[in-house]
């Protein structure tokens, strides 16, 4: 069983991956940090650029609220509820205004009903399904193979890979719609001369970084993936 979790494969594939991750958790929250000191020149609040890319948009049924945590900013399209966290909610930097933008984006596309977040938002089942239990089965598979209940196994084996699979594929989907998400908040940001030119760089400098993290996650979910994939073949 300890080489089931500690071989060459997740050295060379998944290790990378998880540094990767963690680079990059330390970057969002450190260029984050560092553009929450800076406010911006026409003083607007988190909530009040989310307000106007929500206005600008014509879109009247979407509540802002506040959300207690750091970095917990979301949009649930479910519910038409776009969550603030505390430093971003009522603060004027210019970090505060490019994530809550960027959320407000989200909005934007659950409005015009853009296919790729769409497809994310029925995923979301399938990948916290797929991700808590999809690699234990599969590795439940992998360690009783070889034995007499080797179509057991097999099968056990199978709906993981499928299972996790479909959490896979909602990492790989998130990736432009989180990329769109923050294009949207750039746009009607420098149409509404909401930001200089010089503070839109640094709203693209937060969201890139928090863009990092989505691609990290997305990397280390195809990695384990693959991993898994190449241990059974391996045992064939």
């Amino acid at each position: 069983m300890f080489n089931m979790f500690f071989d060459q494969y997740y050295l060379l594939l998944v290790v990378p991956t998880l540094i990767l991750s963690i680079w990059a958790q330390i970057t969002v929250k450190s260029t984050f940090a560092k553009y929450s000191k800076i406010p911006s020149s026409r003083a607007i609040t988190g909530v009040d650029a989310a307000g106007l890319l929500l206005k600008s948009n014509n879109i009247r049924d979407v509540k802002v609220e506040r959300i207690a945590g750091s970095l917990t900013d979301h949009y649930s399209p479910m519910e038409k509820v776009l969550r603030l966290s505390q430093p971003v909610f009522g603060s004027t930097s210019i970090a505060a205004v490019g994530v809550a933008a960027h959320e407000a984006g989200h909005a934007i596309q659950h409005a015009v009903h853009w296919s790729p977040l769409a497809l994310r938002s029925t995923l979301v089942p399938v990948a916290n399904i797929g991700s808590r239990i999809g690699p234990w089965l599969a590795i439940i598979g992998l360690a009783v193979s070889g034995q007499s209940s080797s179509g057991i196994a097999s099968l056990l084996f199978n709906i993981g890979i499928l299972l996790f699979g479909g959490a896979v594929l909602f990492y790989v989907i998130t990736l432009p719609v989180e990329i769109d998400a923050s294009r949207r908040a750039i746009v009607v940001l420098r149409a509404n001369n909401v930001l200089s030119e010089k503070e839109l760089n640094g709203v693209k400098k937060v969201l890139t970084a928090a863009a990092l993290t989505y691609i990290a996650s997305a990397l280390t979910a195809i990695a384990s993936l693959l991993r898994l994939i190449l241990l059974s073949r391996r045992r064939r």
